[in-house]
């Protein structure tokens, strides 16, 4: 079975040369090597490599650098700034550059919350032109996600971290799956596909997290597993678990056949993204 985590984060330690725009709880850094590391420490094949943007804001010259290093293990993905007139231009050269298979939005303070916003617009309908799918942070701001989806057919989009805001640390809010059933009218859209991603850092018990299995459940069965990627949004999850538990939670459970398993933490993805990791 191909493993493919739908999410990672690298970043070097906080210098000059790069400064930090932000802080992400985590380790003082994380290399490229070392992710390469834990990947092959678990058996995870490759991983969807996303710029973070707490310490990069839309620079990704890091992660083309560890693309650079290690071109067989990552598909790279930017955040991209809807406010700037350009926007298209950038997701122009984004997707020439070898190695990216997708762009970000971020749904936060910054951005308008206008789903007609114009600027968005231009980077749902630029993506689409260039085959990138859209990754969309949008906790808190589903309705919103929904309805970019509505008016954008034709971009293909992708939910992160299943909609949900998730813990950097402990403790874990009392409810995580407050705000399911909003999710899961995105799934009326089929050009809207979610990463199961950071769900682990959603559990209230020790792992294997048995609680998060029946409403994971009911994402699968709204959106169908061919819509779902599995990814640990590692290292943002440091505090609450090891990348190990992050992997083995999906590959060990008895609430997946073994098909099952492929699609959601492979095949999906391959398909959404038409990407996979290769070997020279």
């Amino acid at each position: 079975m191909l493993t493919i985590d739908s999410q990672v984060h690298t970043y070097e330690r906080n210098h000059p040369a790069r400064p930090w725009a932000g802080f992400l709880h985590g380790p003082d850094e994380a290399t490229g090597d070392g992710m390469v590391a834990a990947m092959d420490a678990v058996g995870v094949d490759g991983a969807l490599l996303v710029s973070p943007f707490a310490m990069y804001r839309y620079d990704a010259s890091y992660a083309l650098e560890v693309y650079a290093k290690h071109p067989t293990r990552f598909g790279l993905i930017k955040p991209v700034d809807p406010a700037d007139p350009a926007v298209a231009e950038t997701i122009a050269a984004w997707a020439a550059t070898k190695g990216t298979v997708g762009v970000r939005i971020m749904l936060n303070q910054e951005v308008s919350r206008d789903p007609a916003d114009p600027g968005i617009a231009r980077v749902l309908t630029a993506a689409a032109r260039h085959g990138l799918p859209v990754n969309i942070l949008c906790w808190g701001r589903l309705a919103q996600a929904r309805a970019m989806a509505a008016a954008h057919p034709g971009t293909q989009i992708v939910i992160d971290h299943l909609g949900l805001q998730q813990p950097f640390v402990p403790p874990v809010p009392a409810a995580p799956f407050a705000e399911l059933p909003t999710v899961l009218e995105l799934a009326a859209y089929k050009n809207v596909a979610i990463k199961i991603s950071g769900a682990c850092t959603l559990s209230h018990e020790p792992f294997p997290y048995q609680d998060i299995w029946d409403p994971l459940g009911r994402i699968f069965d709204a959106f169908g597993l061919d819509r779902c990627l599995w990814g640990t949004d590692w290292t943002r999850a440091v505090a609450l678990l090891t990348y190990r538990q992050g992997v083995d939670a999906f590959r060990l459970t008895d609430r997946l056949s073994d098909s099952d398993r492929a699609t959601l933490m492979g095949g999906a993805l391959q398909r959404i993204y038409h990407w996979a990791p290769s070997k020279l």
